[in-house]
């Protein structure tokens, strides 16, 4: 492979203007080479705002094109299948968007098409990329609040009335696209992160329902699990209360370390000896060291990416199993 590392990215929604693409482009030994769109005009349009050489209306043809190395999956969950089969076929490097698919079923069959012919797939939780969650790692990783026991999040946001409420397409909604609704988009991010936290979750029970009928999907969630080292972690999601609520708390031995999943908040370490809060930025473009941490496992073998296929698999048998009953 050439030092440099062109990628094709299929979609162009909201996720790639400011959260993902910048970043591609901002990493070193990265070109954004292509971008692909069903709409060729929206396709031309975006090219042209973030600088992208080539734009198509064919995925295949931007896939198989000679000069891209690599592809970005962009899209709603229900198509990410699909186009992880042709990039897989064309035998090039994959990063899809989270969820990593619209089921485990469907999860475990991506995950495998890379494996069976040692291609990298990497899937975008980046939050075990951001320094902030680096930090809280760290805490623990020194036994900051002692042996950890507990871990607890609460989540919960107003209804979008135009989304939500009136039925404008959103794929969140969907129960074809995201069987549990937000909880599909915005859980998997954190049940993610407790697992490179703690270590992998082996046991769950959940609880799912649709309290609101506004729509197809699930919008409230209720969980309960074990991780293998004996932590025990339980959530709370709903997605039509009063106000926007997001907070995790840890529970120590020794202490407790709080913070908020996805607002910038201050992350918080409470012992014995006092308080300690601890601010730390994210990036501009919030895929940045996710993309970058791909571009150390592509330059140096002796790198591991910390959200791949494998580990990304892990999470949707999780979302699977909580949305069950």
């Amino acid at each position: 492979m050439s030092e440099i590392i062109n990628w094709g990215v299929i979609g162009i929604g909201k996720v790639c203007e400011l959260k993902s693409v910048p970043a591609y482009q901002k990493t070193h030994g990265f070109c954004v080479k292509a971008v692909m769109g069903r709409d060729i005009l929206k396709a031309e349009s975006f090219a042209k705002r973030h600088q992208i050489e080539l734009f198509f209306d064919d995925v295949h043809a931007m896939i198989h094109h000679p000069e891209i190395d690599a592809i970005y999956i962009a899209t709603p969950p229900d198509s990410h299948l699909f186009y992880a089969q042709l990039v897989a076929d064309a035998g090039k490097i994959c990063c899809v968007e989270k969820p990593m698919a619209v089921n485990y079923e469907e999860s475990t069959k991506m995950n495998a098409l890379f494996v069976a012919k040692n291609i990298p797939l990497f899937v975008s939780y980046y939050r075990r990329s951001l320094p902030r969650f680096e930090q809280v790692k760290k805490w623990l990783d020194a036994a900051a609040i002692g042996t950890i026991r507990q871990v607890t999040w609460q989540l919960s946001k107003t209804s979008n009335p135009i989304t939500d409420v009136k039925g404008a397409v959103n794929w969140r909604t969907d129960k074809n696209s995201a069987p549990g609704g937000y909880f599909d988009d915005l859980a998997s991010h954190g049940l993610n992160l407790f697992q490179h936290l703690f270590g992998d979750i082996v046991a769950v029970k959940g609880i799912a329902i649709n309290q609101q009928g506004n729509y197809t999907a699930k919008d409230a969630v209720s969980a309960t699990w074990k991780h293998r080292n004996e932590v025990l972690g339980s959530g709370t999601w709903n997605f039509g209360a009063w106000k926007r609520e997001d907070k995790v708390e840890i529970i120590g031995a020794k202490g407790k370390i709080s913070f908020s999943m996805f607002n910038e908040e201050a992350l918080k370490l409470e012992t014995l000896d006092g308080v300690k809060e601890v601010f730390i930025d994210n990036p501009e473009n919030i895929q940045l060291f996710h993309t970058q941490n791909m571009q150390k496992q592509l330059s140096n073998k002796n790198f591991k990416h910390p959200s791949t296929g494998d580990s990304a698999l892990k999470t949707a048998w999780i979302m699977e199993t909580i949305l069950a009953d």
